[in-house]
């Protein structure tokens, strides 16, 4: 037996089995992405579920979708609110501008997104399916991060608005902050559909080529490496003449001395952190 908490969807023996489970609700009996057991999951706790999927059902996410290598569910958060106008947030205690959304709503919401068994699952099994807020003043979100995330079932985003939320829902549930960047936008739908696609892309069966996944930029701790296409020659400026040699030792070296000049030049930070893992 394992510690981890629950999948979203009742267990199957294989991946890719759509689920059975009961509900009140009539279900339609066609649709275009029915729900498939085991596959990676991403719930999302946000006041505008219509901002879903977004771009992330264009191109190689919204393959993956269709095929059930990943699904979402979003958690409406208005459905939480209280009184006769849905409230979901107040004034912040203290005062000051802004409101604040309230705990009794996102708690409720957070209990209802969670995995069965999330909530009473040990805290290393309970990392396994993340409940990560998006806000300003979390850990930089990064590949390592992506990766993290898309080596476990799921995660589940809590998209804040306004102020943020309160602090009293952040200690009781044990929260995970992670931010996009050092900047600050209205809400977290699009934080959220970005850390999404860096995630789900590295997923098995994304990428048609995984060689890809490995070669492109913080894979290694380096930034990518310029790339070339045809013709070989445009506005007068020719493609390196060692990438039409052929020779793939000449190749991969141009490539990783390509990567390290960029990375020293425009990433300082990224360079000083390879080295000392290279020299370490």
């Amino acid at each position: 037996m394992s510690d981890a908490p629950e999948s979203p969807d009742a267990p199957s023996r294989s991946h890719g089995r759509l689920t059975v489970s009961a509900s009140l609700k009539p279900r339609e009996l066609m649709t275009d992405r029915p729900p498939l057991a085991r596959a990676w999951t991403a719930k999302i706790i946000t006041l505008f579920p219509e901002a879903f999927p977004g771009v992330l059902g264009l191109s190689l996410t919204g393959k993956a979708l269709d095929l059930g290598l990943w699904r979402y569910d979003t958690v409406a958060l208005r459905d939480f609110g209280k009184g006769r106008h849905r409230d979901v947030d107040d004034t912040p205690a203290g005062g000051g501008a802004g409101m604040v959304l309230r705990p009794d709503v996102l708690g409720e919401a957070i209990d209802a997104a969670v995995p069965k068994g999330w909530l009473d699952a040990p805290t290393e099994a309970r990392a396994a399916f993340p409940l990560v807020y998006l806000s300003p003043r979390g850990a930089p979100f990064t590949q390592a991060t992506a990766r993290r995330w898309a080596t476990g079932p799921g995660v589940t985003l809590i998209c804040g608005r306004f102020e943020g939320i309160d602090e009293r829902v952040i200690e009781h549930y044990g929260i995970e902050e992670v931010s996009l960047g050092d900047f600050v936008l209205t809400g977290g739908e699009i934080a959220a559909q970005a850390m999404l696609d860096a995630t789900v892309r590295l997923l098995p069966g994304v990428l048609g080529n995984a060689a890809s996944a490995e070669e492109e930029s913080f894979a290694q701790g380096l930034l990518e490496h310029p790339q070339y296409t045809r013709p070989a020659e445009w506005q007068g400026r020719r493609i390196p003449e060692v990438l039409m040699s052929g020779h793939h030792g000449r190749i991969a070296a141009w490539r990783q001395a390509e990567a390290e000049r960029i990375t020293e030049a425009r990433r300082p930070d990224l360079w000083a952190a390879w080295r000392a893992r290279r020299d370490g």
